[in-house]
Parts: C-alpha cells; sequence; structure tokens
C-alpha cells in the first residue's frame, strides 16, 4: 500500500493535523475543502463564488495527486444555511455536470462564521 500526503501550505492543516488530500494506492480522499483562495486568505461574501473557489482548490490538490475532476465519484456538501444550496448548482454543473458522482447534501454550522460551503471529494485514479 502507497500513501502520500498533500498539503494546501495552510497553517491550519499543521494545527489541526490533517492534509488537504491523502492518496492511498489509486483512492484520493479530498478534505473538506472552504472558498478560500489560499494564495490570499481571502473568501468572498457570495455562496457561489465560494463554490467555485472550493472546486479550484479541489482542482489543485487532485491535479497535485495526478487526477482531475474527472476522476471524483463522491462528493459531500455542507452548507450551514440548506437555503443557499440551490444558488450553487450552476457552479456545480461547470464543474460537475458530465461526471455526475454521487453526491449528499449536509447542513451544519462550519468552523468559521464567513464560510457558506464546504466541499469534501473522493476520487479514483484512472
Amino acid at each position: 500500500m502507497t500513501r502520500k500526503l498533500i498539503s494546501s501550505g495552510s497553517d491550519f492543516e499543521k494545527k489541526a493535523a490533517y492534509s488537504r488530500a491523502v492518496v492511498v494506492d489509486k483512492f484520493i480522499f479530498v478534505s473538506g475543502t472552504t472558498g478560500f483562495d489560499y494564495s490570499t486568505m481571502e473568501i468572498s461574501e457570495n455562496v457561489a463564488e465560494q463554490t467555485a473557489q472550493c472546486f479550484e482548490n479541489i482542482k489543485k490538490a487532485l491535479g497535485e495527486a495526478g487526477a482531475t475532476l474527472n476522476d471524483i465519484v463522491k462528493v459531500n456538501y455542507i452548507l450551514p444555511n440548506k437555503n443557499d444550496f440551490e444558488s450553487c448548482w450552476p457552479i456545480l454543473r461547470d464543474y460537475l455536470g458530465d461526471i455526475r458522482p454521487a453526491a449528499t447534501m449536509w447542513q451544519a454550522e462550519l468552523l468559521d462564521p464567513r464560510m457558506k460551503i464546504e466541499i469534501e471529494v473522493q476520487a479514483i485514479l484512472s
């Protein structure tokens, strides 16, 4: 079994003892990813913009694992306000429209009140 840890470079990963993604053999587990732009540590107030940034962050992690969004098989969406989910759908279609992974949406409070969505994915290397 091979195991590779992928980091976004965020200090929070070290503080909370987790990795942005973990690759085990051909399986990739991407941690819950928020809409922060990790290069500036800024976050939009708009849930749709946060959703797009989540996917950009996820794409980067998957790329470091040798994968793409096409390799995603499962996605979990976590939103503090379930009523915000529908406004994310156009972004979800942009990123996952042809992929159509299994998906679940959860309503739960997130760590930072500025966060309006957190997305976790699982992928399998082709």
